[in-house]
């Protein structure tokens, strides 16, 4: 059987007194779109930051298409293709979205025409074209979404790790980067999202990890760990739960 694309084992991460994250592992294969769900202050995104180098791990370690990384500088993973969005988007507010998204393409494109031409490319698979050649600093929240994520797909990711994605948008601008994120998915790029949207986890994750205070309590379809008690408990509330069996929660 072949090694997943990510592995990662028995991660811990302290911060003082305080375990943000506590011997957490998962195995994510080629291609598949997953999600890492729960409450705010989870240790979410620190295991993101693990897994991507930004962080070094207390103990644990990390593999990536079969190496393990573990502790490895952000850059070196990028190069090896494994990419992370973040939460808070900057982008070069007085560059042009072109230009901010041949940063990305600059990873393996030396020459600058080059890059400018693969990034009109991948504004097209997210929905920028129009917007080339207008400052970043001009764009609106959905935009600047957008653009976070071109300049990840950028840098020909073989992992993308998207973290909180959705955040900020509207339920229509929701359902408009729904399937952005599911063709770049079907493309044949790892993803593992950080959502709170629940409406995006159910439409497009095949599978789901939660944590909750730094431990990993649940793993399974979006419907199981909707139904698990513990998931509940920790995160989605009893009426919450019953909505989403319902399918009327967004």
């Amino acid at each position: 059987m072949a090694s997943p694309l990510l592995r990662v084992q028995g991660l811990a991460k302290s911060f003082g007194g305080l375990a943000a994250v506590q011997d957490v592992s998962l195995d994510l294969p080629e291609g598949r779109l997953a999600a890492l769900i729960g409450p705010n202050g989870a240790g979410k995104t620190t295991l993101f930051a693990l897994v991507s180098g930004f962080l070094r791990p207390d103990a644990g370690s990390v593999a990536f298409a079969g190496a393990d990384i573990t502790g490895q500088p952000p850059h070196l993973n990028a190069r090896r293709g494994m990419t992370r969005t973040f939460q808070i988007v900057q982008p070069f507010a007085s560059q042009t979205v072109r230009e901010n998204i041949a940063v990305g393409a600059h990873l393996h494109c030396a020459d600058r025409r080059e890059a400018l031409a693969r990034a009109e490319a991948v504004a097209q698979r997210v929905g920028l074209a129009a917007q080339l050649h207008k400052p970043a600093g001009e764009l609106t929240v959905a935009g600047r979404k957008r653009l976070e994520l071109a300049r990840a797909l950028a840098t020909r990711p073989r992992l993308l790790l998207l973290d909180e994605v959705l955040a900020g948008l509207n339920p229509q601008e929701v359902a408009e980067m729904l399937p952005v994120v599911r063709e770049i998915a079907a493309g044949g790029v790892g993803v593992l999202m950080i959502e709170h949207v629940m409406q995006a986890v159910m439409h497009l994750a095949q599978h789901v990890w939660v944590l909750a205070q730094g431990r990993m309590i649940a793993s399974g379809t979006p419907e199981e760990v909707t139904r698990d008690p513990r998931v509940i408990e920790a995160y989605l509330g009893h009426g919450t739960a019953r909505r989403l069996a319902q399918g009327a929660v967004r």
